[in-house]
């Protein structure tokens, strides 16, 4: 979604949206990553206002004082920047990839199941189980912090039992163009 994002061509304009729909973006983050409403007051300051950039392809980014908070693709879920993921590691669910699928993570590939379901992957266990559709934080064998935020393409306990095909399709990565930019 942003291996070509360059802020001098692609953003068509930034408005501040009515605070009606200011309470509604809210109201679906706080409903979206299962947080606290004191979480997200610490990330969203009500005082601050929100700005809305929208861009090309029909990705809307969320900015307050020109720093990307979250951004969403037409009206599907509000996805939390890796910069913000990297605060708040908590936001989000967590799945893991091996070593070997790494640099593949890191060219914005899409993750496949036996990346996640080797001995360094990481699934939720069934208790947890996640839904396809589950908006999750892709993390690395050995790393800390989250390298990508992608969709499941599956339900974890599917990605299981097939063991093949794709299951994480990458919607942010480490080093793509969004991280490279730090305002907007």
């Amino acid at each position: 979604m942003f291996k070509k994002f360059s802020p001098s061509t692609d953003i068509a304009g930034q408005t501040p949206p009515k605070s009606s729909v200011q309470r509604s973006i809210r109201a679906a983050v706080l409903q979206q990553w299962k947080i606290g409403p004191e979480t997200l007051e610490e990330i969203w300051p009500k005082k601050e206002t929100l700005i809305h950039v929208k861009c090309r392809e029909h990705i809307s980014i969320y900015t307050i004082q020109s720093v990307p908070l979250f951004f969403q693709h037409f009206d599907g879920p509000f996805f939390p920047t890796l910069r913000l993921l990297h605060r708040y590691p908590f936001l989000l669910p967590k799945v893991g990839v091996d070593r070997g699928a790494i640099r593949f993570l890191l060219a914005g590939a899409p993750m496949m199941c036996p990346g996640l379901t080797s001995a360094g992957g990481y699934l939720p266990p069934p208790e947890e189980a996640l839904p396809k559709g589950t908006v999750v934080a892709v993390h690395a064998e050995g790393k800390e912090h989250a390298v990508g935020i992608g969709i499941t393409e599956l339900g974890t306990e599917e990605m299981r039992k097939v063991n093949k095909d794709m299951a994480v399709e990458i919607v942010t990565h480490l080093g793509d163009d969004l991280w490279a930019v730090q305002t907007l």
